[in-house]
Parts: C-alpha cells; sequence; structure tokens
C-alpha cells in the first residue's frame, strides 16, 4: 500500500490534519484517549501523539481505530494519502544509501544480528537507537527517517526485495519480548507482500558459505553497487567482478538455506518461543512476588514482640 501518490509527489493532507480527525471521531463516540487506547490496544500517551501530529502511526493503528469508532473506514483512506516522511533527515554517512533506495528496482540483503532496517517495525527500531545512549527526540528523528524508507518497498508494485536473515536476528533480543514476538510477527505480515521474500539462514545447518558480514547488493537501472556498514560508515563498490561474485554467493546460499515458507514456519516458531517467555516472565514475577511476600510475613513474625507466657503453678499436695 503506497502512502505517496502516483506521481512520487507531495501528500495532499498532514499528520495534524489525520489526529484532528481521529480526535473527531473519538470525541463523537464519546470516549477518552485512554478509553481508545485500551481498545487498540496501546499506550494512551500514543493515541495522544498521534492527534497531536507528532507520532506517525501504522496503518493497523488506523485501521483498528476505524473499527472501534466505527468512521466506515475515512481513517484508513486519509492514512493512504498522507506523506508521513516529508523532511526526514538521515545520517550524513547514510544518505547516499537513502538515495540509492529510492531509485532501486531490486535489492538482495544478507543481514546478521539484527533486523533490516527496512524490516523493522517502530517500537525495535527505538528499543535498538535507545540502548546505544541516543536522546528522546534523537531517537524519534532516527526512526521517523528509518522508516520512511521503507513505503517504497511496502507500497504496491515496489521494488524486488530478497532478504536472509541469519539465525542471530531472531535470537539477540532487542527491547523486550513483546517487542521480539511483534517484529517476528511483522516479518511473517510482510513476507506476504508480492515483491518481498525472506528466508533464514538457520544456525545449525552445517556447509552453507555465508558472506563474511551483513551486506546489500543495490540494483539500479543502470548500476549494480555491493554496500556493506562498519561503525557509522557505508562502504560502496561498483566493481562489477567483485558484485557478480557476492551475487553468486547469495544465491548458492539462497539454494541451501529453507524456502521463503519453510523459514516462515521458522519465524513463526521464534514468535511463539518470545509470547511463551513474556508469559513465563510474568508468572514468574507473580512468584516472586508472593515469595516476597512469604518472607515479609516470616520477618515480622520473628520481629514481634515477645512476651512472657505464665505457666500455671504446680499444686501443692497436702500432707
Amino acid at each position: 500500500m503506497s502512502r505517496r501518490n502516483a506521481e512520487g509527489g507531495s501528500g495532499v493532507t498532514t499528520a495534524a490534519v489525520f489526529g484532528e480527525v481521529l480526535k473527531h471521531f473519538r470525541e463523537a463516540a464519546m470516549l477518552t484517549q485512554g478509553a481508545l487506547a485500551k481498545e487498540i490496544p496501546c499506550d494512551r500517551s500514543h493515541v495522544a501523539r498521534v492527534e497531536a501530529g507528532t507520532r506517525v502511526p501504522q496503518d493497523t493503528f488506523a485501521k483498528k481505530c476505524d473499527e472501534i469508532l466505527g468512521t466506515g473506514g475515512v481513517l484508513m483512506r486519509l492514512w493512504g494519502r498522507i506523506d508521513w516522511y516529508p523532511e526526514v533527515e538521515h545520517p550524513d554517512w547514510f544518505r547516499r544509501r537513502a538515495e540509492m533506495d529510492e531509485k532501486a528496482v531490486a535489492l538482495r540483503e544478507y543481514q546478521e544480528r539484527v533486523i533490516p532496517g527496512l524490516l523493522q517495525t517502530p517500537d525495535y527500531a527505538r528499543a535498538l537507537f535507545s540502548r546505544r545512549g541516543a536522546k528522546a527526540d534523537e531517537v524519534d528523528s532516527r526512526v521517523r527517517a528509518r522508516l520512511s524508507r521503507q513505503q517504497r518497498f511496502l507500497a504496491d508494485g515496489g521494488p524486488l526485495y530478497v532478504v536472509i536473515l541469519d539465525e542471530s536476528c531472531l535470537r539477540n533480543a532487542v527491547g523486550s519480548p513483546a517487542v521480539m514476538r511483534d517484529q517476528c510477527a511483522h516479518l511473517l505480515s510482510v513476507g506476504q507482500h508480492p515483491s518481498i521474500r525472506i528466508q533464514l539462514a538457520p544456525s545449525d545447518l552445517f556447509g552453507l558459505i555465508r558472506p563474511r558480514g551483513s551486506m546489500s547488493l543495490i540494483e539500479l537501472a543502470d548500476e549494480r553497487w555491493v554496500y556493506s556498514e562498519s561503525l557509522d560508515r557505508g562502504h560502496f563498490n561498483n566493481d562489477p567482478a567483485l558484485y557478480q561474485r557476492h551475487f553468486q554467493t547469495y544465491d548458492v546460499l539462497r539454494a541451501d538455506i529453507p524456502s521463503a515458507r519453510e523459514s516462515a514456519a521458522l519465524i513463526s516458531d521464534a514468535m511463539e518461543g518470545y509470547e511463551h517467555h513474556g508469559q513465563a516472565r510474568a508468572r514468574r514475577g507473580d512468584l516472586d512476588q508472593e515469595q516476597l511476600q512469604r518472607r515479609q510475613r516470616r520477618q515480622l513474625h520473628r520481629n514481634r514482640p515477645r512476651f512472657p507466657h505464665r505457666r500455671p503453678r504446680p499444686r501443692q499436695q497436702n500432707p
């Protein structure tokens, strides 16, 4: 689904207008922000920021609000006509890669440890940037920039996008079990897109010839580029022989690993694992709380003041 018009021009409305329309329907339904958030479900602050025009909502958010508020699909249609990212700023070292994404006719990626940016959920991206020590406003800016790159690849008729995920991408815990569960669910969802294929390279599959690190094979109309990253730096190479060598390694790896359909089953297993992990942690939290309460009761019992008990004196027998 495209969030830009067919000519690639600017959006016909703004995020602030979407927020005002959402607020109108919410108030007409006599719901508070908290009540709507509970129905979605999400945090009340998320609804407040969407209404204020400072938070970019996902299409699932708009669709759910339509259902709850009975708008007849108005919010979803409006969401689809907004250019949510007209003024995003990419880091200087990454700007060239972002510009290539805007023109790519095909993109093939191999990724280790973290989900590639084009497939990240907002919460996953936010957790990544937050753990790197970025400030809150900087995190929001970086998340907006990252999500802006996804529009073209998720749009109808978008370029071919083939991704091989090393299993470490699913095992490297980011954010929380809920964040990882939702990220896995997002992979399963976008993997159904006609121009997107996601495959998993299991860690226990011997004999695989993997690239030496994460990389992208970028195909433009008249150019081919190999892209990789080091710390805060992008590396580009358009040597045809190098591109062909990496392309062949990539093709062989794709043939040797589970198919996209088989990989979806493995991703689903990982998602269920995070679901159970979250439930188990909640149960452990309840048990820990119960044990704490027991210890406190025992401590109170031991610390109670002790009073001597009067024992009955033995009766004296009459001679």
